[in-house]
């Protein structure tokens, strides 16, 4: 019997399949989304139940209504599954922010020199330390919790500049970038175009981290060997420094 049911499933259409199961006077019709078996086993269970349950040839309206509640209820509940089970995985931030100062194993500080909106990594001396960035270091929950970095957003304090990694071509690099509605960072899916402003914090050590690029995966925030130069995004393969100490404030 099980076999001649799946015969017969598999050789009517399954629009065919529920109309031939519906009682005298009810109609069906199909739109816009596409069907799966599920919905199929549904409606026939729904069928079966009903005309099990039934006592008369005749159906009234008031087992209409049963009916069309049964069918809709496991057409909803098939949707919603689907819907909550598409939604693609995102990057979502955790309550508050971390101050912090960021400085290179040369102990080269980032300043920021607003003329062409750049960061540079330089040797601060005696009273000029004011300088230097502070940073607001948001962290978020990884749609993969096993990943050892913990992704972070990195916005500069007092202002609404953010750090990002932008494609030119096939070259990534640093830029700031401002945000004035923030909450638009709160959850960032993996392939939405926000993921430029997040960048994996690993720690090499009791104090130093590593910064890579979302995005770029490979590509890291760097400093050169040099004092007063850009800060821009590298791949290890250069000759550029990529730990940094991220020193939080009190």
């Amino acid at each position: 019997m099980e076999s001649e049911m799946s015969c017969d499933m598999m050789s009517t259409s399954p629009i065919e399949l529920w109309r031939s199961k519906l009682p005298e006077g009810l109609g069906l019709e199909i739109s816009q989304h596409p069907l799966t078996m599920k919905n199929i086993v549904n409606l026939i269970i729904a069928m079966e139940r009903f005309k099990g349950s039934r006592s008369e040839s005749v159906l009234n309206s008031s087992k209409h209504d049963n009916m069309l509640n049964i069918v809709l209820e496991s057409i909803v509940e098939e949707r919603i599954i689907f819907e909550r089970s598409s939604a693609p995985p995102a990057f979502t931030k955790t309550p508050g922010e971390h101050q912090c100062s960021v400085a290179d194993i040369q102990k080269k500080n980032w300043i920021l020199l607003r003329n062409s909106m750049e960061l540079h990594a330089v040797m601060l001396q005696g009273g000029n330390s004011q300088h230097k960035v502070q940073l607001n270091m948001s962290t978020y929950a990884h749609p993969t919790p096993s990943i050892e970095a913990r992704p972070v957003a990195l916005g500069i304090r007092g202002t609404d500049l953010y750090l990002c990694c932008h494609v030119d071509g096939d070259q990534p690099t640093l830029h700031l970038e401002a945000v004035q509605d923030k909450a638009i960072l709160s959850s960032i899916g993996t392939q939405s175009d926000l993921l430029r402003f997040l960048f994996y914090k690993k720690d090499t050590g009791l104090s130093n981290s590593t910064l890579m690029s979302a995005r770029c995966p490979g590509w890291y925030i760097s400093t050169a060997n040099r004092d007063n130069m850009p800060v821009e995004m590298s791949q290890q393969t250069t000759n550029r420094i990529r730990t940094f100490t991220i020193q939080r404030q009190s």
